[in-house]
């Protein structure tokens, strides 16, 4: 319980003298008379309507009582706290053409791409998060949010074939670059993963990496691919699905640049663990320190005290002149 004027407990002091003042009171209410002996009586039963009667007076100290504490205002309070996180504003750029379904990944590249984002958005307290998804175009799939449980479901929601086939990087780049320029976090990232090399769009990467570099926004970048070959879906002449295995072609010099500029990392992903150690890293290097400020709701709560007091004062007067009624 909180207490907007404590110092008025300090009248709870007034109950010494009140207890004083009653006991005195108690041994001089009646007349004395002297006798021989009191053996006679001795043995004789208290009345219960004696032992009663102290109560009078604890109940009128528990009515006293209540109104001093109404004095010092008792509060309830819904609190939110200050305190320091660290957050960025943050867009994952997926790529989601046809070629992230292979499976030199656990299941494929797709599934440990989206897993490892889950997971990573997930442990983002305090950042603001978007999701652009680009194949042969880009796609805003959530604009900026903190609610991470949103961004998460989205992410596991994303299926293959939403976008044309292509993969589009510039085009990808730019969307995110247009979704998270108008972020108040001092710090601004893009994680743009992919398994190819630019083949179509309309914006060249190096142009959007340019761009992404003067609005100071950095650029992780992923290749995600193990070396050599890797089981690509093809679709056979009866129109069915097989797994071929083909070269692992990553353009790493264009994802590497566009890094370089904008003062981001590139990464080269070649399984799912090097993949979780990408995240994880990422996750340590954008960290900037954020201050949030919580809303404080304070509500008087004095009526339970007044009810209390008004109870025992009714229950007094109802004693006083019933069951513990006296003649003068």
């Amino acid at each position: 319980m909180l207490l907007a004027h404590p110092a008025y407990l300090w009248l709870f002091l007034l109950f010494i003298p009140l207890i004083a003042w009653y006991v005195w009171k108690r041994r001089n209410l009646h007349a004395s008379l002297e006798v021989s002996t009191i053996a006679p009586v001795a043995r004789l039963p208290r009345s219960w309507k004696e032992y009663l009667s102290h109560l009078l007076f604890i109940m009128q100290l528990g009515v006293i009582g209540c109104i001093i504490v109404i004095l010092a205002r008792p509060q309830t309070r819904d609190s939110w706290h200050t305190s320091s996180v660290e957050g960025t504003d943050i867009v994952l750029a997926l790529d989601i053409s046809t070629s992230m379904l292979a499976r030199d990944f656990n299941p494929d590249r797709f599934e440990a791409a989206k897993e490892v984002a889950s997971k990573f958005v997930a442990g983002r307290e305090g950042d603001n998060i978007g999701v652009v998804i680009f194949a042969a175009e880009s796609f805003t799939a959530i604009p900026m949010t903190t609610d991470r449980s949103v961004i998460a479901n989205y992410i596991n929601d994303i299926r293959m074939g939403m976008l044309q086939d292509g993969t589009a990087i510039g085009d990808g780049l730019a969307t995110s670059i247009n979704r998270i320029k108008d972020g108040k976090a001092k710090s601004k990232s893009i994680i743009l993963l992919t398994d190819g090399s630019n083949n179509t769009g309309n914006v060249a990467p190096q142009t959007a990496a340019e761009i992404a570099r003067q609005m100071g926004i950095k650029v992780y970048t992923i290749g995600i691919g193990t070396n050599g070959t890797a089981p690509y879906p093809q679709e056979n002449m009866f129109g069915r699905i097989e797994y071929v295995n083909l070269p692992v072609v990553i353009d790493e010099t264009t994802l590497r640049n566009i890094a370089e500029t904008t003062g981001g990392k590139y990464f080269r992903a070649t399984g799912n663990n090097v993949l979780s150690e990408i995240f994880a890293e990422i996750d340590r290097l954008e960290k900037t320190k954020m201050d949030l400020r919580n809303f404080t709701s304070t509500e008087d709560d004095y009526m339970p005290w007044a009810i209390a007091a008004l109870a025992l004062f009714g229950l007094i007067l109802l004693l006083r002149y019933t069951v513990l009624r006296t003649i003068p």
